[in-house]
């Protein structure tokens, strides 16, 4: 059992606890504005998820995930720079500009990425970044494509790639599936696939999806 910190309990954030916490982990949530430190879960929420606000989900947890809107969590996430000290953060999120309809737009780290600034950002943090390409039920679900998806991997710490390679098994990632791209540069081209996004979710709406590797 590993203790496990999501900042965001937006879609994305409760769609990966609960499935984290199905497979044996402790996950804390963090959010903004907590009822507190130990406040009750939904009566449909596994015990094993409990409630607290970001800086603490941070700095009680082993691994970190970064479920927070891309475009806002360098700074959010810098500020945490003690609490992470030490960690694996795990970023999930996309840093886009929102178009006039709402949806993903404009890159706000062009040439760069949200993961490689948060790891310029955080030294002593060992950022990797992955599950960015696909829509967040994919995220714990994957068999429910017709076409086994991809989850491409980045990061300078093979040892923390290896550990979340890990729990991307706990969220049902076939070995096959796992895309290990290299160090945290890597992660410009998997941001940059958010691009595509907005024309798919005009089109079909939330119909899930992922940008994947077909060979």
């Amino acid at each position: 059992m590993t203790s496990i910190g999501i900042l965001g309990a937006g879609r994305v954030g409760t769609n990966l606890a609960d499935k984290l916490a199905s497979a044996g982990h402790h996950v804390t949530l963090g959010v903004r504005s907590p009822k507190g430190p130990t406040a009750a879960p939904a009566a449909d929420t596994s015990p094993r998820i409990s409630y607290s606000d970001q800086r603490t989900a941070a700095r009680t947890a082993d691994i970190v995930i970064n479920a927070t809107p891309g475009d806002s969590a360098l700074d959010r996430l810098t500020d945490l720079r003690t609490e992470l000290a030490g960690k694996i953060l795990v970023d999930v999120s996309n840093a886009t500009r929102d178009a006039a309809d709402g949806l993903p737009g404009d890159l706000c780290y062009p040439g760069s990425s949200l993961a490689e600034q948060l790891q310029a950002a955080l030294p002593d943090t060992r950022v990797v970044k992955t599950l960015n390409t696909m829509l967040f039920m994919v995220m714990t679900a994957p068999e429910i494509l017709a076409t086994p998806p991809t989850a491409y991997v980045s990061g300078n710490d093979e040892h923390a790639k290896g550990i979340v390679t890990g729990l991307l098994a706990d969220l049902d990632w076939q070995p096959a599936w796992i895309e290990d791209l290299g160090d945290i540069t890597t992660a410009r081209a998997t941001e940059a696939m958010i691009l595509v996004v907005p024309h798919l979710l005009r089109r079909d709406g939330f119909r899930p999806f992922a940008v994947s590797l077909a060979r």
